[in-house]
């Protein structure tokens, strides 16, 4: 499992582990030294002890004794010299001995063909050892808790210029033209390398923008022009006496086409001059009125195809919305049905705080669904010469009007589009 830390986290943790590392070795090591010191020691102290006890005369009449954690035993000795039968066994030389749950360091030397034997008890290294290693133990944690308040005071330290430099590149005011740069208030250090790049990368953003700009304006000058020619002859040509009935349906055809037309290059630069903020208040109209005029639209195409079209109104919802915004989430929600469905049906629902459009075409795979939001994916890409933004569209807009979409599988085939156009979780209307 990917588990992933803040940059702060990671500098504690690092500064963390390598004390837990070094205080460990050192723990190790200091453990180890006084195990091998005290064994020396052991040895040298058991063999002048030895060596003091052989110097008397006469061992059975031995008036010396050892020391108070020592037991001195003879072979074919008296009295409390006896040595038992699991001291004669014993090779010569230093060597741990366990009597029961007793450990002792023994000395065994042989002089003359006789054996003696030094017994030390242990129990007095064991309890030093104990102390000792619960001080190294205690020193252990101490270090590792110092490492872990100095790590996170030097990373409050090293991440406060990050953080500031990322708090000042998320403010919308640095993509303004007027913006002062970064790189100046910082040291010239990897933070400061940092700030530089942000300078020259927001530089090249701010120029994009304003290239965006210019060229929606031109758009917006360009596109109005000749949808206002079409409009204007299409008026013309319906005042023109001599136009038979086909005709007359064909250009009323082209007119809604191009109202349609005119409406999508608004929504287009109606989202692109806002930038991502709340749209401001336009032309506005009721999710009745809207779909309305959607189906009446759209059920000729969608006939004329061979399908079954549904509409089913409700007239409870009387709440105003954008009317061109609203016109082309559902406009573009039903060209998608008609464009992937070659038989069976589509429907539109309207209901208290929404609307549906279902179709029983081909369907979209569930791994898809979510990638079907972005630009230029397409559901079936040997169909039409589509590009693939309609849907990217519809969510740009539910976005910017704090509506949701939701794509959902039908069970008998084919896609179920939810649009949701009030905000369940406080009851209240998006704007």
């Amino acid at each position: 499992m990917d588990i992933k830390h803040s940059l702060k986290q990671r500098i504690v943790i690092v500064f963390a582990l390598m004390s837990a590392l070094v205080a460990g070795v050192f723990a190790a090591g200091i453990i180890a030294t006084v195990h091998v010191v005290e064994k020396r020691l052991s040895i040298m102290s058991l063999k002048g002890n030895m060596h003091r006890l052989l110097a008397v005369d006469s061992v059975n009449d031995w008036r010396h004794r050892p020391e108070k954690d020592e037991l001195f035993y003879a072979e074919e000795g008296v009295g409390d010299l006896v040595m038992s039968d699991d001291l004669k066994g014993l090779p010569l030389g230093f060597q741990e001995f366990f009597r029961g749950k007793k450990a002792y360091y023994a000395m065994v030397s042989e002089v003359n063909g006789r054996h003696y034997v030094l017994l030390r008890d242990q129990r007095k290294f064991q309890k030093r050892e104990r102390i000792l290693f619960g001080v190294v133990l205690v020193g252990f944690f101490l270090s590792v808790l110092l490492a872990v308040l100095l790590g996170r005071l030097l990373a409050s330290r090293v991440i406060t210029p990050v953080s500031r430099l990322a708090g000042q590149v998320r403010h919308r005011d640095q993509l303004l033209e007027l913006a002062p740069v970064l790189a100046s208030d910082y040291a010239n250090d990897e933070v400061g390398a940092l700030a530089r790049s942000f300078d020259e990368t927001l530089g090249r953003l701010r120029a994009a923008l304003s290239r965006e700009k210019l060229f929606t304006s031109d758009v917006s000058h360009e596109l109005r022009t000749p949808l206002m020619v079409l409009a204007t002859s299409c008026e013309l040509l319906m005042e023109y006496p001599a136009l038979d009935d086909r005709s007359r349906t064909q250009v009323k055809r082209i007119g809604k086409a191009t109202a349609g037309m005119n409406q999508l290059v608004e929504t287009f630069l109606l989202l692109a001059r806002t930038e991502g903020k709340n749209t401001p208040q336009g032309q506005r109209s009721t999710l009745v009125l809207i779909a309305d005029e959607l189906a009446d639209t759209w059920r000729t195409p969608i006939e004329a195809k061979g399908l079954r079209f549904i509409y089913q109104r409700d007239d409870r919802d009387l709440d105003v919305y954008n009317a061109p915004l609203l016109r082309s989430v559902m406009g573009n929600l039903l060209r998608n049905a008609w464009h992937y469905t070659d038989q069976g049906l589509i429907q539109l629902t309207l209901r208290s705080d929404g609307f549906s459009v279902e179709d029983s075409g081909i369907g979209i795979p569930l791994e898809k669904q979510q990638a079907m939001f972005q630009p230029f994916v397409r559901g079936d890409e040997q169909r039409g010469e589509g590009l693939g933004l309609g849907l990217s569209l519809v969510q740009r807009i539910c976005a910017n009007q704090h509506w949701t979409v939701t794509l959902t599988s039908r069970d008998d085939g084919g896609c179920c589009f939810t649009v949701l156009l009030k905000l369940d979780s406080t009851g209240g209307k998006p704007v």
